[in-house]
C-alpha cells in the first residue's frame, strides 16, 4: 500500500496501557498510520471531528460512555470510517448491536495480537480491492462479504483446552452462583484438575472471577463465580 492509501487509525480504549500495546502492535503493520488514542468518551468525540480517522479501534466500556453509543453517533453523522470492537462484553446483544452498526469484526478481550492483526490484514487488502475500482461482479462482493464475525472464544484455543468442555463448563453456570473446581468436575464427568484447568482459563479471559472459600476444615478452595459487569 502506497503512502497515499495509508489508513488513518484511531484507537478508543479507556486503558492507557492496552492502547499503548494496541499502538506498537499496529506501527508494525505496513498500511496503518495511528493518529490518537483516546481513552474517554468525550475525547474520541473531539478527535474524531479533528482527526477523521479511515478505521477506529473501538472499546466498549469507557470510564464516561458506551462505545456502542459512539458507534451508533458515527452511523447517523454518516462518518466515512469503519470500526473494529473489541471489547470484553460477551453479551449476545452487544454482539446483534455491534453487527447492526456495521462493524468490520468484533473482537473479545484479552486481544490475542496474531487474531486483530489477521483482521487488520484482510481489512488492508480488501481496502486495495477498492483502489481504482470501477464495478463489481458477484465473485468479488461474495469474497468481500464473507468476512465472518469470530469469537477467540472458539478459536485459537491454548493447548489442553477444547470448545466442547469449555460450553459445558461455561453451562454450569447458568444452575450455580458459585462452583469449585471439585464440584465441576463431577457434574462434568472430569477430573478436578481437568475442571480447575478450565475454570483457570476462563479467569484468563474475564469471564469468571474466584475467591478462596476456607470453609469449616481442611485447606481453603478456591470457589468460582461469573464476573459481574
Amino acid at each position: 500500500m502506497t503512502s497515499t492509501n495509508t489508513i488513518k487509525v484511531l484507537i478508543i480504549e479507556d486503558d492507557v496501557g492496552i492502547a499503548e500495546i494496541h499502538r506498537r502492535n499496529l506501527m508494525k503493520i505496513d498500511g496503518l498510520d495511528i493518529i490518537g488514542i483516546a481513552t474517554t468518551k468525550a475525547e474520541a468525540e473531539v478527535l474524531l471531528d479533528v482527526l477523521t480517522p479511515d478505521l477506529i479501534l473501538l472499546d466498549v466500556y469507557l470510564p464516561d460512555g458506551n462505545g456502542l453509543d459512539i458507534l451508533r453517533d458515527l452511523r447517523q453523522q454518516q462518518h466515512a470510517c469503519d470500526v473494529i470492537l473489541i471489547t470484553a462484553d460477551r453479551d449476545s446483544d452487544t454482539l446483534q448491536a455491534a453487527m447492526r452498526g456495521g462493524v468490520v469484526d468484533y473482537i473479545l478481550k484479552p486481544v490475542i495480537f496474531a487474531r486483530l492483526e489477521e483482521s487488520l490484514n484482510k481489512y488492508l487488502k480488501q481496502k486495495n480491492q477498492f483502489v481504482n475500482l470501477d464495478d463489481v461482479d458477484q465473485h468479488m462482493v461474495d469474497a468481500m462479504i464473507s468476512v465472518s464475525v469470530k469469537s477467540p472464544a472458539t478459536s485459537r484455543l491454548p493447548k489442553g483446552i477444547d470448545s466442547v468442555t469449555l460450553d459445558k463448563v461455561r453451562g454450569l453456570f447458568a444452575e450455580h452462583a458459585d462452583i469449585t473446581a471439585d464440584n465441576a468436575g463431577v457434574l462434568i464427568g472430569a477430573s478436578r484438575t481437568t475442571a480447575r484447568r478450565y475454570l483457570e482459563h476462563l479467569i484468563s479471559t474475564g469471564e469468571l472471577v474466584a475467591d478462596l472459600n476456607y470453609g469449616t476444615v481442611g485447606r481453603p478452595e478456591r470457589t468460582y463465580k461469573k464476573q459481574v459487569r
